[in-house]
């Protein structure tokens, strides 16, 4: 499933400062449909390069972390269990800032 996935607010730094990533995940179900939580555990795989506790805690994101699909906040659609679509866009964005 083709998605483009975009990290703010300091997340990027977690996946070598690279912000924007436009990626091809593979369906780790069988029904052929993928779920926020299957995909947090590829982006945990694949994209965190270092310090993965500082994005995720347990199966999902830590709190703090917002996540927009398609601009809409996916606790409005399902959370974890909110099923993606080919070229969705997901953006998780950190509101915790150092003072």
């Amino acid at each position: 499933m083709h998605l483009t996935l975009e990290f703010g607010g300091g997340l990027d730094l977690l996946c070598q400062s690279v912000k924007i990533h436009e990626v091809d995940v593979p369906l780790m179900s069988e029904t052929g449909k993928m779920k926020m939580r299957d995909l947090l555990a590829w982006v945990r795989t694949n994209l965190i390069k270092e310090r993965p506790e500082m994005f995720m805690k347990g199966d999902s994101v830590r709190p703090g972390v917002l996540v927009l699909v398609n601009d809409c906040d996916w606790e409005l659609s399902g959370g974890l269990d909110m099923e993606l679509e080919e070229k969705d866009a997901v953006v998780f964005i950190s509101t915790l800032h150092g003072g």
